[in-house]
């Protein structure tokens, strides 16, 4: 077995923030980083730092300006696949394969827009429909010894202790019961486990991610756990550390997002 450190990190512009993903490649040693919000076109994807950085497998879905994904890896994929959803071309999500078998599927959710109803917010309207659609492909793919790790900025935080205030967001988007349960009935498909709530009791209040409106984040500590790590039971042995990266909110230039590290155990 080998242990890889797989990092998910919603970047808010790959190109931006080259520095601190450099310095949070040296100061963490993850093997694999997937990447959301990349915000660029393939054509001007910044590979080459990548590789420099000690990652030589790049991989990237992207557009212009907006959304996009991307995973770099210091071990080989054996395949990729880039999928679009609800007829868009959005660039939200990019599969990897290892040699072992193991999928790493990194997504990048709709976040949703601000009014938490689809009749009146065609943004809230596509994330349900997003989560529909992507639910029911992992249910049709369902089988016992499928090996798929989800992560990514999946822009719903599903638990009491994953907002700062449960009474007060519950009509807040990311938070409401509609995208709740619609992430269980995602669970529910593939019998996915939340990684992060193995090593961090549903009891401890946990985020990651906090708003660039708040003039002092830390002070005010109004977060959101958004980014997620997943396992089908195939792997349920896999997962051996888990981190958070919050200093990473106060490094210079930051996304609003910090890095979440998973440690697996994969027969690489």
């Amino acid at each position: 077995m080998t242990a890889v450190r797989i990092a998910t990190w919603n970047i808010n512009s790959v190109r931006l923030r080259l520095p601190i993903v450099e310095q949070f490649a040296a100061e963490h040693r993850p093997d694999v980083i997937c990447f959301q919000e990349t915000k660029v076109e393939d054509g001007k994807f910044p590979a080459d730092a990548f590789r420099e950085m000690g990652f030589p497998h790049v991989e990237f879905f992207g557009q212009k300006n907006y959304h996009g994904v991307a995973t770099v890896s210091k071990h080989p994929f054996a395949a990729v696949e880039r999928r679009n959803w609800c007829g868009k071309d959005d660039t939200r999500h990019l599969a990897t394969t290892f040699a072992d078998g193991t999928e790493l599927h990194n997504f990048y959710v709709p976040a949703g827009g601000d009014e938490p109803d689809p009749e009146k917010n065609e943004k809230f309207a596509h994330k349900l429909q997003f989560l529909d659609e992507v639910t029911a492909w992992f249910a049709g793919r369902r089988a016992a010894d499928n090996r798929f790790v989800v992560v990514g900025d999946l822009n719903i935080a599903p638990h009491e202790n994953d907002v700062w205030s449960h009474k007060q967001l519950l009509k807040v988007v990311s938070h409401t019961p509609v995208e709740v349960e619609r992430m269980a009935r995602w669970y529910a498909a593939h019998d996915f486990e939340d990684v992060v709530r193995r090593f961090v009791p549903e009891t401890e209040k946990l985020y990651t991610w906090w708003s660039y409106r708040a003039k002092d984040w830390e002070a005010a500590d109004r977060g959101r756990r958004l980014d997620h790590v997943w396992v089908t039971p195939a792997l349920a042995d896999a997962p051996r550390a888990l981190e958070v990266i919050k200093p990473a909110r106060g490094w210079l230039k930051p996304s609003d997002h910090v890095p979440v590290i998973a440690e697996m155990d994969l027969p690489l």
